[in-house]
């Protein structure tokens, strides 16, 4: 895979380390487990080669920070609010673009519940400062950044958002968020908020009244929607009361493998009759099959191509939902704050360490794009999915 125009920077390398902030030993970014490529004759990876060239593409949903080697040190990490870029791991992803979800919902500086305003603000904040400081990843805040980053051998860094928790009942926040450089909001999380409720809530009354007025203004100022964390009727309200195209960034099919955390047939439908996208989500232990309970690299793709047939290849990508580090313990530590046994179905399942081949946005884009080649996709389906169908949506909804 080309590497990006990077310089060997590290986030927050213009401070001093143990005066200005306390830092940490962080996971290794690149071959922290045993790389797994899929196996392509040397046309094929020709092929490869050239579609990375060719097309823009863009992962719908990830986290691209660094999680501290011992992830019991987490919440000491998190709480000085300082999270550290993947740089050295984006330069080989493949990835022109990234709806990055920082970690907002794990945003404990001032709560230990998360989702709090100044604690969403601040956690921004220090991110793009530390992008302001390197040139390789650059602020994406429309269609013609994401090109240039393209065309620069750069990187456009979409900051975004899994829930709208954080405005409480605030409709002008959208505002201020989106002058911030957030892109793209969720309407809710697991628990519900003043939009809607998430997928945790045991009954789903759906979007309510000032749910209605937050889509309509997200509409207004040009940001995307997303609905992947809200409960079922939620999604649907707000897929219907949006003038614009809605993204589900990271899920998957509850045909398959039955958990809130997916999406039931009609939801999907719901989402592409308007023009809407679904990414495929690749976090750990999320979308499993039947004919694949160990989560790896074909059980995600089996949710893409059952998500292709029950809507067409024009309405479906990928937002992996990956970061550099051990996802599994990550989990683990925030179970209660991130409602992992609520988005979980019900059906047996053996837990893995990591999702073999697509464990870190060092492998995901590339295998998924091996996987594509090597299971006969042509070059045209293959652009849509990995970046088009994405692109052709922010050129409806985004301002500009």
């Amino acid at each position: 895979m080309k590497k990006k125009n990077y310089k060997g920077y590290k986030s927050f390398q213009y401070l001093e380390p143990g005066v200005d902030y306390k830092p940490f030993k962080l996971a290794k970014e690149i071959d922290r487990v045993p790389r797994y490529t899929v196996p392509l004759s040397d046309a094929e990876e020709a092929r490869v080669k050239r579609l990375f060239e060719e097309n823009v593409v863009i992962s719908l949903h990830d986290h691209m920070f660094v999680v501290p080697e011992n992830v019991n040190e987490i919440f000491e990490y998190r709480r000085w609010g300082r999270d550290w870029t993947g740089y050295e791991g984006l330069s080989v992803s493949g990835l022109d673009a990234v709806f990055d979800n920082l970690m907002n919902g794990t945003a404990m500086i001032t709560s230990r519940n998360g989702w709090k305003w100044d604690d969403i603000i601040y956690d921004l904040g220090m991110r793009l400062s530390d992008i302001a400081h390197q040139d390789m990843v650059i602020l994406g805040q429309t269609v013609d950044d994401i090109i240039r980053a393209k065309e620069n051998g750069q990187i456009a860094f979409i900051p975004s958002l899994e829930a709208a928790t954080m405005i409480e009942n605030e409709l002008d926040r959208l505002d201020i968020l989106y002058g911030l450089g957030v892109r793209c909001i969720g309407i809710a999380y697991s628990e519900g908020n003043q939009l809607g409720c998430g997928l945790k809530e045991r009954r789903d009354g759906g979007l309510t009244d000032f749910g209605r007025k937050a889509v309509r203004r997200m509409n207004k100022l040009g940001l995307a929607i997303d609905v992947s964390h809200s409960g079922d009727q939620t999604a649907l309200d707000t897929i219907e009361t949006s003038e614009k195209p809605v993204f589900i960034t990271h899920a998957g099919a509850r045909a398959l493998w039955n958990s809130n955390r997916l999406k039931p047939d009609h939801v999907i439908k719901a989402c592409a009759e308007r023009g809407g996208v679904i990414g495929i989500e690749a976090a750990p232990h999320t979308t499993l099959t039947k004919n694949h309970p160990k989560h790896c690299l074909e059980s995600v793709m089996e949710h893409f191509e059952y998500c292709v047939d029950l809507v067409g290849i024009d309405h479906v990508a990928f937002g992996p939902d990956v970061l550099f580090g051990d996802h599994v313990g990550l989990h683990h530590a925030f179970a209660e704050a991130l409602s992992i046994s609520a988005s979980r179905g019900k059906n047996e399942f053996e837990e893995v360490e990591y999702v073999e081949g697509i464990e870190s946005p060092v492998e995901a884009f590339p295998n998924i794009v091996r996987w594509l080649v090597k299971h006969g996709y042509s070059d045209t389906e293959i652009s849509k999915v990995i970046g088009g169908n994405i692109l052709r949506v922010l050129k409806e909804v985004w301002y500009r």
